[in-house]
């Protein structure tokens, strides 16, 4: 399969958190996106620098902290597109600048290269994945083994798992999975591979999805099984 980018997975650290940023360079135009741009700001520029891109646009997954800590930064010196969810931006007010709101199902393209915006709702009420035509970057809704945390509101979980059946429906198993953290897993696995590996991919019950996810007794909010 002829792919018009290359992807590349970053690492970043602050303290005790572990984030995965992401830079997707068009072959064509060399301009790039980076995906959830976090802590430390040399790793994402040092990539820009060693393809020769330019960075033309952030993609945000939600508006949490650990994912947009690089944004201004990025902004002042790249002057670049950011993008979320419409709905995230109302839910909880995320302003930067050059934000634009995205729809559901929405298509944004650099140059060659295009980027199906897929609303994901569940650990943040504008959750958005964004899909590729070998990957996916699905921040904190799936990781390779788990899902999000839902407790922002009561019908987190349902919305939760109406998200993992969308993208169940919407994605083949050769999709790459580029979530944003790993807890075990190295990312980078196929949604195929995830199916068998994660159990919250394996509810085809609602009820039984929200009573597992919010479960009692669990030894903290990443033991998944």
């Amino acid at each position: 399969m002829e792919l018009s980018y290359d992807a590349f997975k970053i690492k970043t650290k602050f303290l005790n958190m572990i984030n995965y940023s992401y830079i997707v360079v068009d072959k064509e135009s060399k301009n790039a996106l980076v995906v959830d741009p976090s802590w430390e700001i040399d790793k994402i520029i040092s990539r820009l620098e060693k393809e020769n891109a330019k960075l033309t646009a952030i993609l945000l997954t939600h508006s949490h902290s650990d994912h947009t800590n690089l944004v201004n930064p990025l902004t002042a010196r790249f002057n670049t597109e950011v993008y979320m969810s419409q709905e995230e931006i109302d839910c909880y007010g995320f302003r930067c600048r050059n934000l634009q709101g995205l729809e559901d199902l929405e298509d944004i393209f650099i140059n060659r290269t295009k980027v199906k915006c897929i609303l994901t709702k569940g650990h943040s009420e504008g959750g958005m994945c964004y899909l590729l035509k070998n990957c996916v970057f699905t921040g904190d809704t799936l990781f390779s083994e788990g899902c999000g945390y839902c407790w922002n509101k009561d019908s987190a979980a349902e919305q939760m798992y109406e998200s993992i059946q969308k993208l169940k429906y919407i994605l083949s198993d050769d999709i790459i999975v580029y979530p944003g953290h790993s807890y075990g897993v190295e990312p980078g696995k196929t949604f195929g591979h995830l199916k068998m590996i994660n159990v919250y991919m394996g509810f085809e019950s609602k009820s039984r999805f929200v009573e597992f996810r919010n479960r009692k007794g669990k030894r903290g909010m990443l033991n998944f099984k």
